[in-house]
């Protein structure tokens, strides 16, 4: 358990204010008796100290206990019996304080419609008093109480206005700490269906291949089973990658080559592999001058070509399918279509009124993170085709999504 949350601790800091609020009173009401009591007066400008006047000094400080739970309340009973004391004639100076100190309070508690009538409240009782100054000096008590009044109050303005800011500033770092965590969330997911949906649909394959031509096929059994394995360590190879990237603040065990390479167009080779070995005969064309991408782009356009694949074993087995990648001056093109034999049931379309699956959307996340697109949708004459596009930024010069929005 920390110290600051520790039960004493937390009943200490609970019992401090009020402490702190009954000293300021005592303290305050202490000194203005003793500032009365001790004050020369050779040429009887003021009233003789008398006990009531200690009693008014006591019912204008005492109740400053309470102002920071009824700041307004206080106000006006500390207004009510200065302005009697005032009234009265007694020293007049010593009243002042306690009037200050809880415009303050109103000023920094209350909305500024209300501290504002209040300050002026204030103002009118403390130039009454003013009129107890000595001959000759009234003029300039009169401008020292009415500085003090606009400095009270815009101390106490400038608090709440702090206390708000600070309030909102922290609603501000909560609300993005949720949209951080709902993001984390959402990148959690769009990893964990990436790795884990095109390697289970390879392994389900091979699995139900290898059980069908177990006795029949040895052969082939048990190259569906290397298949099975290959698929199952490729799954934990890129499962210790992502765990890895998403623990930052964890050490990194074991020596690099443990961690695994970053997907990438690199492994579409391996890819197109491990799919044809589940039955889906897959051929690759790769169009334009090839170059290396910005990681994340590169691992965008690797996860849209493994997702749709995934989507041809699910939905199409055996359908003929082709692979392209054009690598434009400015951008990077991957479509996978396939030619529809083979086809399950209806996939629902993809486009920008179709239902997608969580693939598809994750792999929309993933473009519009880049500024690119994603197009899903049947082709004619059968057949389901996905689309990639990405602007590439090049060194030495703009990337497509720049110049676009320049030219707007």
């Amino acid at each position: 358990m920390q110290l600051s949350e520790h039960p004493a601790v937390v009943r200490l800091r609970a019992v401090l204010p009020v402490a702190g609020e009954i000293v300021w009173a005592a303290g305050s009401l202490w000194m203005s008796s003793t500032l009365l009591h001790n004050w020369p007066d050779p040429y009887g400008y003021w009233r003789d100290t008398d006990p009531f006047a200690y009693v008014l000094l006591a019912l204008v400080y005492l109740p400053l206990v309470l102002r920071r739970r009824h700041p307004v309340a206080v106000l006006l009973n500390t207004g009510l019996w200065a302005g009697v004391y005032f009234t009265l004639g007694y020293y007049h100076v010593v009243a002042a304080c306690g009037l200050a100190t809880a415009l303050y309070t109103v000023a920094s508690a209350c909305p500024r419609k209300v501290s504002v009538r209040s300050a002026a409240g204030a103002l009118a009782v403390l130039l009454w008093g003013t009129r107890l100054a000595e001959p000759g000096v009234v003029p300039m008590s009169m401008a020292f109480v009415t500085v003090a009044t606009v400095v009270c109050w815009v101390a106490g303005d400038g608090s709440r206005r702090l206390r708000e800011l600070t309030r909102q500033l922290r609603l501000q770092q909560e609300e993005k700490a949720r949209r951080a965590v709902a993001e984390e969330r959402i990148r959690i997911a769009r990893e964990l269906h990436d790795v884990i949906a095109h390697h289970v649909s390879v392994i389900s394959v091979q699995n139900g291949l290898a059980s069908y031509v177990l006795s029949s096929d040895p052969p082939t059994a048990r190259k569906a089973l290397d298949t099975v394995g290959d698929s199952a360590r490729e799954a934990l190879t890129e499962m210790r990658r992502m765990l890895l990237v998403l623990r930052e603040d964890g050490p990194l065990p074991g020596p690099e080559e443990d961690r695994g390479p970053v997907a990438g167009l690199a492994g579409l080779d391996e890819l197109v592999r491990r799919v044809g070995a589940a039955g889906v005969p897959v051929g690759v064309r790769v169009t334009g001058t090839p170059y290396e991408l910005p990681p994340g782009i590169d691992l965008c356009a690797y996860r849209a070509v493994q997702e749709a694949l995934t989507n041809v074993i699910k939905h199409a087995p055996g359908a003929r399918t082709t692979v392209q990648v054009h690598y434009g001056a400015d951008e990077v093109r991957v479509r996978v279509g396939d030619d529809g034999s083979g086809r399950a049931p209806a996939r629902a379309p993809a486009g920008p009124g179709g239902a997608a699956g969580q693939g598809l959307i994750g792999m929309r996340e993933r473009a519009t993170i880049y500024h690119g697109t994603v197009t899903a949708g049947p082709v004619p004459g059968g057949g389901f085709e996905v689309g990639l596009r990405i602007p590439v930024p090049r060194p030495g010069g703009e990337d497509a999504h720049a110049v676009r929005t320049r030219r707007r």
